[in-house]
């Protein structure tokens, strides 16, 4: 497929990538140029009766882990393009470990962010040595017929149907549901228990499951948040958070399949 990608990412080094072996298309997120959406949606028909898009329908990344409401810009390209054939095919992707944790936790309790350019220098620093797996799960695909492109209702209830469907293929693995059992200090047979129930909870909402128990979660999670320092074992078994934000950002990432897509309070 053609990868749609925020015009930030075209720049140095990355941008020659994209533009050389990705094949990206640059998109100028939130702009309101009448020009250049009207010319963006002719592109996008054009691109649409030889090649699949591939985009993300929060419009980029989460800087607090959780999901973003969904945007509509491209899904109503796609749907003026009035293909009786266009579906949408959700996908959802998941990593044990982010490899960016640290860069993205801090910026959203900052609310401020920096320059990609900045970030990726300093991605490096945090990437260099740590290894993580990546889960890409597809679901069903969603027929586009039957949606009015004039009609914002009928956009917007796709786009929230797409983003709920990609929430339920979220893959829950180990560190996620460690980071929202943990407490400030806890033992791990507490852990353990806040984690079996915690798992029983998303599962029981229909979630992609990557852990099945506490003890799986605890065991597998461990390892990776200390080494990240995000968390410290003292001898006698006791976790403590070193990091709130960080372990913040992977609980954040299942709030979804806890709350139904409301924001909850902070636990941590």
């Amino acid at each position: 497929p053609v990868i749609a990608a925020g015009i930030n990412l075209f720049g140095g080094p990355l941008g020659l990538i994209h533009r050389h072996v990705t094949g990206a298309i640059p998109i100028r997120r939130n702009t309101k140029d009448p020009a250049y959406l009207v010319t963006l949606k002719a592109y996008v028909a054009e691109l649409l009766k030889q090649h699949d898009l591939l985009f993300y329908i929060e419009g980029g990344r989460s800087y607090s882990g959780e999901m973003k409401p969904p945007k509509t810009g491209l899904l109503h390209a796609t749907l003026q393009a009035q293909r009786s054939d266009a579906v949408v095919v959700p996908m959802a992707v998941s990593y044990d470990i982010v490899l960016e944790d640290h860069i993205l936790a801090h910026q959203a309790s900052k609310r401020r962010h920096r320059a990609f350019g900045r970030e990726v220098a300093e991605m490096v620093r945090y990437a260099v040595g740590y290894q993580s797996r990546a889960f890409v799960t597809f679901g069903k695909p969603i027929t586009m017929s039957g949606y009015d492109p004039e009609s914002r209702r009928d956009i917007m209830a796709l786009a929230h149907l797409t983003r709920d469907a990609i929430g339920m293929l979220y893959k829950v693995l180990p560190t996620a549901i460690v980071a929202a059992a943990l407490r400030p200090s806890i033992s791990r047979r507490d852990l353990e228990g806040r984690c079996d129930a915690l798992i029983e909870t998303v599962a029981a909402a229909g979630a992609n499951m990557g852990v099945r128990s506490g003890r799986e979660a605890v065991d597998a999670a461990t390892e990776p948040l200390l080494a990240r320092n995000v968390i410290h074992v003292e001898r006698g078994g006791v976790f403590r958070i070193r990091e709130r934000t960080v372990l913040r950002y992977y609980a954040s990432t299942i709030q979804h399949l806890i709350s139904g897509g409301r924001r909850s309070p902070r636990t941590h």
